[in-house]
């Protein structure tokens, strides 16, 4: 009996979905709930599980097509068995003794083929730029897939395969290749793209800066960590007390937390901060729901668990949608000022950055301090510079003084 197998219901925010890849072909046994293809939407990547066992008879779309909800992708063939070679067929015949048999090259070749299938679009990119062997990487990734780092890895550290040299003319001048290539974006980072110069096109955006003294916070967080895991199953890191204090300086200043919609200003009676994550095919928000009423366990394991989904392609479309305010830490990668990008229909986004040691004049004496730079960047259509700089300084007292959190002061 044959199977159709669709494309799933699309959230209302979504149009349609690019088909990034097949992981089986027509005539390969399949499995219930076996992914087989990957659908790439504005911000998730969906899979499509096998709805039955059987053979995968036809492919209706193939890579690269747009599709839309309840679209056909293909046809399996249920309860069927993939077909075997024929008995009538010539034995193959031997092979001789200085070449590779037939069967262990379709075997190396079918284990290419399929580490290749199980590629993400921008690792696939990777492979084929250096001409790699997909089946010789490690993968670290779930399932064990092939990640952007493990291609990297292996590029560092593989020695097996020499490069060719550059070939050097009389006058000393390297002649090498000069090669360009074309790719197409994501269809996750075209929308990042477009949501960028909208935010900077639509609002009248303006960055504040200032630093924070967080001595203090490391403090309590190397007292506690310990007692923290091992209480909670989760480390006690530094966002937790970042989203604490956005949250109690949003309360003062609700403006930071509204949005403007058409003429009028749509104010929010609660905190959805968004938690920008990087991810290899791009910048991801997932967004922590009413923040202000989570502890700090709960806001370690939410965004714990938010980063390792967002990175494995699995976090739901819902997770990234809505939030009034959004943090970005930059500090991971060693920045040290940078002027973070609203997150539109947001007014505010709040930007982290490296931690260092730093003299500074703490009661007439010059001591060295734990200080970072924090950036704020807002829409000055309905936030003034007043309550822009007031909003970061009520940040730095709760930082400077975590007592405040507890306080709620």
């Amino acid at each position: 009996m044959a199977t159709e197998v669709k494309v799933p219901q699309l959230p209302e925010s979504v149009a349609d979905a690019t088909l990034v890849s097949w992981h089986k072909k027509p005539g390969d046994a399949v499995r219930r709930d076996e992914n087989l293809v990957d659908l790439e939407t504005d911000k998730v990547v969906l899979e499509v599980p096998c709805p039955t066992d059987g053979v995968l008879k036809e492919i209706k779309a193939e890579d690269g097509a747009t599709v839309t909800s309840g679209e056909l992708l293909a046809v399996v063939e249920a309860g069927a068995a993939a077909p075997a070679p024929s008995a009538s067929e010539p034995a193959a015949e031997v092979a001789p003794s200085d070449s590779p048999a037939p069967a262990a090259a379709a075997t190396a070749a079918s284990s290419s083929d399929s580490a290749h299938d199980k590629l993400s679009p921008s690792v696939r990119r990777l492979v084929e730029e250096h001409d790699l062997d997909p089946a010789r990487i490690q993968g670290s990734g779930r399932d064990g897939r092939i990640t952007k780092g493990d291609v990297m890895n292996h590029l560092e550290n593989d020695d097996g395969e020499a490069e060719d040299m550059p070939v050097v003319n009389g006058g000393g001048a390297v002649v090498g290749a000069r090669n360009e290539q074309r790719v197409p974006m994501t269809r996750l980072r075209a929308t990042i793209a477009k949501r960028m110069v909208e935010a900077q096109q639509n609002a009248a955006m303006l960055t504040t800066f200032n630093e924070v003294d967080l001595t203090e916070v490391i403090a309590l967080r190397a007292r506690y960590k310990d007692q923290f895991a091992e209480k909670h199953g989760v480390k006690l890191g530094f966002m937790s007390f970042f989203v604490k204090a956005a949250v109690e300086a949003l309360r003062k200043f609700p403006l930071v937390n509204a949005s403007v919609d058409g003429n009028d200003i749509l104010y929010h009676d609660y905190q959805d901060i968004g938690i920008a994550v990087s991810t290899e095919r791009g910048l991801m928000v997932p967004v922590l729901r009413d923040a202000g009423l989570k502890s700090f366990a709960q806001i370690e394991q939410e965004i714990a668990d938010y980063g390792k989904r967002a990175r494995e392609g699995s976090i739901g479309i819902e997770e990234l949608t809505g939030g009034t305010f959004t943090i970005t830490n930059g500090g991971i990668f060693g920045s040290m000022m940078s002027t973070p990008i609203l997150n539109p229909p947001q007014s505010g986004i709040l930007g982290m950055h490296a931690i260092l040691d730093r003299p500074v004049a703490v009661d007439g004496e010059i001591k060295i301090r734990k200080m970072m730079y924090l950036a704020m960047s807002y829409d000055h259509r309905i936030i003034d510079g007043k309550e822009a700089v007031q909003f970061v300084v009520s940040i730095k007292q709760a930082l400077e003084d975590p007592a405040r959190l507890l306080l709620q002061l």
